[in-house]
């Protein structure tokens, strides 16, 4: 059977690939797709979420909108990087799939208790309001959730947004730490791996010569690595998000190790740094599986592999 997944995302070029992975996949069943403000506003990710949807050909997917702003923060966004769209890199057409009336949270929680405890993995790759409102609305489905596969936060590779946090856990660290704090199963692509998941010109052109899929694939990555690549002078760009459904189709590609994660919510120089503890210095539980290493070629190879399905 396959693994009944809900994507939570606020697209962003690599959300784009990381929802492409994973509707190119049959061992993933993608139950929705819940939209958050984060890279661009929540009226963007939720037009970019049907956009991929549609170049994927699966305009069955459901697609709910969210929550548009932290639970306690003004909302910071991205398009320094991602373009003033969030998908910059090549127009695509609007969507013509309809946006789903329900609010992604009651989505979540309508979800959660409608299936069996435990059968349902939460994917969010973007600020973690949408996750964090559903488990204060209703703390039952907290309990029902089975894992969570989270993008977010760094450890020795520290911020990406500030010195000390990296973007989506910045963006709504409260909302953070009630997720770390939940107790769930979490399993966390910090920038230590994903900045170990380089896009470069061969891996590109590959993209490009799938057809029509990976043409945009490979325009997005175009412009989306040219941040990076001025920022770090680094070969390529880090592709973040599709980390986590690559962890979910083979572990295998990945290692880490289950340690504590605090969130700072308080501190003006560390806001929203996650509080890794990789050396095991504090007596505090181990709350995450924390990823630190990828093997690039293989995931690359994952990825190329199914995209070409599409």
């Amino acid at each position: 059977m396959p693994r009944k997944i809900i994507i939570d995302t606020d697209p962003g070029q690599d959300d784009a690939v990381a929802i492409l992975l994973a509707l190119a996949s049959p061992e993933l069943e993608v139950l929705g797709i819940t939209c958050v403000a984060g890279n661009v506003p929540l009226a963007l990710t939720a037009i970019n979420a049907r956009k991929v949807c549609e170049l994927a050909g699966r305009r069955d997917v459901k697609v709910f909108a969210g929550c548009d702003r932290p639970l306690a923060r003004a909302l910071v966004t991205a398009e320094y990087v991602h373009g003033k769209t969030g998908l910059d890199g090549i127009d695509l057409p609007a969507p013509e799939m309809p946006l789903q009336k329900a609010h992604a949270v009651d989505f979540l929680i309508d979800t959660l208790r409608a299936e069996a405890p435990g059968s349902v993995t939460l994917v969010p790759i973007g600020p973690l309001t949408n996750i964090a409102t559903a488990m204060r609305k209703a703390p039952d489905i907290v309990a029902r959730i089975g894992q969570i596969v989270l993008m977010g936060g760094a450890y020795f590779e520290v911020g990406n947004v500030t010195p000390a946090a990296e973007f989506n856990i910045y963006v709504d660290p409260e909302a953070a730490e009630i997720v770390f704090k939940s107790g769930v199963d979490l399993v966390v692509m910090p920038l230590d791996v994903t900045h170990k998941a380089l896009t470069t010109r061969p891996r590109i052109e590959a993209f490009r010569a799938l057809g029509r899929v990976g043409e945009v694939v490979a325009s997005w990555t175009d412009f989306f690595e040219r941040f990076d690549m001025e920022k770090y002078g680094s070969e390529g760009a880090p592709l973040h998000d599709p980390c986590t459904i690559a962890w979910l189709l083979d572990p295998s590609l990945f290692t880490g190790r289950r340690i504590n994660v605090e969130i700072e919510t308080r501190s003006e120089l560390t806001l929203g740094m996650t509080v890794a503890d990789w050396w095991g210095v504090t007596t505090r539980a181990p709350n995450a599986y924390f990823v630190g290493d990828i093997d690039a070629d293989r995931f690359y190879a994952l990825l190329t592999e199914r995209l070409a399905r599409l």
